[in-house]
């Protein structure tokens, strides 16, 4: 079957060329992985401005309004645990006082200590202690719930946000960054949250009880002893203004050294090939001098918190002592009352030590959930013109490039001016230099990104009128970097159709020429392969990416190198399977090794995002122009 083709057979025009060559590679992204690159912004400096505290808290609490009903049941039992224990010493200190009236009656001979009401009195105070630890029982248990569930719930709309992002984000950010992000911080967020919440909601209703008890009894020292709150507020404010910035740095960093880590593991053979240990060591000593750097400013800062609110507690105990002391020689209280009064001022002054040291977690925890929500809150893959209502599968398989521009940079095109035509069931090659653009073709073909101006249309409908999934079940794929995935032989051939049966497996198999090697495995088709798929050599992976999208059966097909790590040997015979599967499917198929694509319907010769030449291999051959010289160099 034949192919029309709109572009011209001569070289692309001077104006075309003028503009310069496209940036080296089909994207002018920097590599995936590398030890400078580490989420969208980089490693955050410790010197860098504080993130959005209010903002970020804010969506938490929305993200958390979910469970608004556990939460204020939590709250009852905050205050049912924090009534009872500004109670008790209230109630103890009545024993104190009758214990102190006894000495002084039996000392004056007018009576005795009275055993008996002293113990009811302490019973009455051990009952009310006990009961308050059930209600704290109850609160962390609900807390501890409720953090994780956050977790969980945190988690699952990361998975499904993976699925909802372009492939742009990947290129972009570094994947060591991404699990740091699902990992670390949302661990972080989920001990920090049970923690800082649990704190806040004892630490703010003893407070609250606290003060109204001490004003009970006397009102002259409640105030003194309020005088602790400003001096509190302002050492904290303090710390915390300074201390923020590097929370931050330090969750930044640590999503850093993950990547580092990730991407020096992953690449570890290639790392001793080239003898370049040390360098990675160098690269990870920088990283993890920012971690460090980052790490203890902040502890330090933080740890301030605790000997601060000592000091300034240790000062209201002494005021108080001496005020009490006045007060009882003047008869205003009494013994107890003075004894009770100082167990609140310890019990007053350890709630805000406690909401110092919160403050901390929060920041620690607004850090985590920043990163968190950045990632949550990227723009989707999104499919503005498309209503849903095409079915892929009533589509003709021509497919019709029109005017095609793109450029990973807008201000940068890789495709400048790409215009074809490929009727169902022809196969058309892509050949030319790395950088030349035919792996964008394929992204833009396939919806992985969408043209800037012009359209690609499949059967007469532009493809942004398709959903992209609609579009991306139209294509079956073998790349050039075969990925697999932790798990058994079979599970990774039948990936290509969920429910296939082994003998579709099987057959598929066979078709890649892939049998042979896969009964030689240990287990045969239940043989595992590891996370890296390290344990089977590079060629097998490549056959078992192919019998997967011999499995997959789709309408068209994309061969992108799909025989650059096998054989020459076991090249040619994927090759005839290769064409029995091509034959009847619309096929786009990239080549660095033309003897490969010497049968293809049409071959599009493109340098600088234009085709420069097009027709028959041996058509090609003839012009003895740019296609000739790419063909003839591979045997010199």
């Amino acid at each position: 079957m034949t192919m029309q083709e709109e572009a011209p057979q001569t070289p692309a025009s001077p104006d075309v060329r003028g503009q310069g060559p496209a940036a080296p590679g089909t994207s002018p992204r920097p590599p995936r992985r590398g030890p400078r690159r580490h989420g969208p912004h980089g490693p955050l400096a410790p010197g860098e401005k504080p993130r959005d505290f209010k903002g970020t808290m804010g969506k938490l609490l929305r993200f958390m309004g979910r469970f608004k009903a556990l939460l204020a049941l939590a709250l009852v039992f905050a205050i049912g645990a924090t009534a009872f224990n500004v109670v008790g010493p209230k109630v103890m200190s009545q024993a104190t006082t009758e214990l102190f009236e006894g000495i002084v009656a039996k000392v004056a001979g007018t009576g005795s200590i009275d055993f008996q009401a002293i113990f009811f009195i302490l019973a009455a105070t051990l009952g009310i202690y006990l009961a308050s630890s059930a209600c704290l029982f109850v609160q962390g248990w609900i807390l501890t719930y409720v953090s994780q569930k956050t977790c969980y719930e945190l988690r699952r709309e990361i998975a499904q946000k993976t699925d909802r992002l372009p492939i742009g984000y990947y290129e972009r950010t570094s994947t060591g960054d991404i699990l740091s992000r699902i990992t670390n911080d949302v661990d972080t967020l989920g001990q920090s949250l049970n923690q800082g919440i649990s704190e806040f909601l004892r630490s703010t209703v003893t407070i609250v009880g606290v003060v109204a008890i001490m004003f009970s009894i006397n009102i002259a020292m409640t105030l003194v002893t309020l005088l602790i709150v400003p001096v509190s507020l302002v050492l904290i404010r303090l710390i915390v203004k300074r201390s923020q910035k590097y929370f931050y740095a330090q969750q930044s960093n640590l999503g850093a050294i993950d990547g580092c880590i990730e991407e020096t593991f992953s690449g570890h053979g290639v790392v001793k090939a080239f003898g370049r240990e040390d360098a990675v060591v160098r690269d990870f000593e920088a990283i993890n001098g920012r971690l460090y750097e980052s790490a203890w400013r902040s502890q330090f800062l933080s740890g301030l918190m605790r000997p601060l609110m000592d000091l300034v507690s240790n000062l209201g105990y002494a005021v108080v002592a001496i005020l009490g002391a006045l007060f009882a020689i003047q008869g205003i209280i009494t013994v107890g009352d003075i004894q009770a009064f100082i167990q609140y001022v310890k019990n007053f002054t350890q709630p805000i030590t406690a909401l110092a040291q919160v403050s901390n977690v929060l920041q620690q925890m607004a850090a985590a959930a920043e990163r968190v929500f950045e990632f949550l809150e990227a723009p989707d893959e999104t499919d503005e013109r498309a209503d849903g209502s095409i079915d892929s599968s009533e589509l003709a398989c021509d497919v019709e490039f029109d005017h095609v521009r793109f450029g990973y940079d807008p201000d940068k095109p890789v495709i400048r001016d790409f215009t074809a035509r490929v009727k169902e069931g022809c196969t058309v090659a892509f050949v030319g230099p790395t950088g030349a653009g035919k792996t964008t073709l394929v992204k833009l073909l396939m919806r992985f990104y969408d043209v800037q101006s012009g359209a690609i249309r499949i059967g007469g409908t532009d493809i942004r009128e398709i959903p992209r999934e609609e579009v991306r079940e139209l294509f079956g794929m073998v790349l050039q970097d075969a990925w697999l995935f932790h798990g058994t032989v079979r599970d990774n051939i039948a990936y290509g159709k969920p429910g296939a049966t082994d003998e579709e497996v099987r057959q598929a198999a066979r078709s890649a020429f892939a049998e042979h090697f896969i009964e030689t495995l240990p287990g045969g088709y239940d043989a595992m392969i590891n996370e890296e798929a390290s344990n089977i050599s590079a060629g097998q992976r490549q056959m078992l990416t192919i019998a997967r999208a011999f499995l997959a059966d789709r309408r068209m097909l994309v061969l992108d190198e799909a025989t650059s790590s096998v054989d020459t040997r076991t090249e040619e015979r994927i090759q005839a399977a290769m064409d029995a599967l091509m034959a009847g499917r619309t096929s786009f198929v990239i080549a660095h090794r033309l003897s490969t694509i010497r049968n293809a319907d049409l071959i599009l010769a493109i340098r600088d995002g234009d085709i420069v030449e097009q027709g028959t291999h041996e058509e090609l051959l003839a012009l003895d122009g740019y296609y000739a010289e790419l063909y003839n160099s591979q045997f010199q």
